[in-house]
This record gives structure tokens, sequence and C-alpha cells, in this order.
């Protein structure tokens, strides 16, 4: 496992599992079926983390972003083609949130909204930027 393991609350453990595979290159590891079949949780590694996806259960207060109106968090995942992984996403459902470009800080980002309401991040290296630059580009944003 790694320092931080991540467990999400999704909509559906078995379509979230497929749709993180389809579209973060995830890897199923493990599950715990509930009686009946369905999945408690699904655990998953994308690169060397580990995700958990597990359904909502309202009354332990585990809800998805969706259901809550929103996340204030953003899940960084490095990719090697950011307009292929947003093609891929897109493709397969997530919402956008910001289009892909090139960011000051030398990364070609964007980000959308998987189906339960999480945000991610994909960041493609592109170019190494002093940090005076991106000093005086902040200090110009916040001017």
């Amino acid at each position: 496992m790694t320092t931080i393991a991540v467990h999400l609350v999704v909509t559906d453990p078995d379509a979230a599992a497929t749709w993180y595979s389809t579209v973060l290159g995830a890897r199923e590891t493990h599950r715990i079926p509930l009686p009946g079949g369905r999945p408690l949780t699904v655990e998953l590694t994308v690169g060397a983390t580990v995700l958990a996806v597990a359904a909502e259960w309202p009354g332990r207060g585990m809800r998805t972003p969706a259901a809550l109106g929103g996340t204030p968090a953003a899940f960084h995942l490095p990719v090697p083609d950011v307009d292929a992984a947003w093609d891929r996403a897109i493709t397969a459902g997530a919402t956008p949130f910001e289009a892909p470009h090139d960011a000051f800080w030398g990364d070609r980002t964007a980000q959308f909204l998987d189906p339960s309401g999480h945000r991610w991040a994909i960041n493609q290296h592109v170019r190494d930027v002093p940090a005076d630059e991106v000093a005086q580009h902040v200090a110009a944003m916040f001017a």
C-alpha cells in the first residue's frame, strides 16, 4: 500500500472500477463482495497508488461528491498524453472542468469530473520553468 491510499465513494463500484480502468489505466487487485455478489469495495491500483471504490452508504455519511454538490479536492495524475487522456475521459462520460491547455508552470493540464463527481487533474510535463518566471506569473495573476 502507498503511504496514503485513496478510498472513493462512488455511485456503482463495478461501473467505477471499469471506468477507472478504461480512463486512468487502473488495475483491479482485490474486491470484497456483499451477500448477493455486489461489491462492498473494489481495490484498484493506478501506478503505485491504491484506489479503493465503494458505493454510497448515506446512513454512515458516505456520499459521492455529486450527491453533496461538488468536491473541494482534485486528484492529480501524471499522464504521457493529456489530450488523449482527456478524450478517453470525455468519451467515457466525464464532465469537463478545465479543457486541456499549457499551464504557466510547465505542464499541459486538464481537469474533469468522473461520473461520481470526483475531480481529476491530468498533467503532462512539457517544459521546465524557472522559479522566478513562475513567481512573476503568480504575482501578475494576483496583482
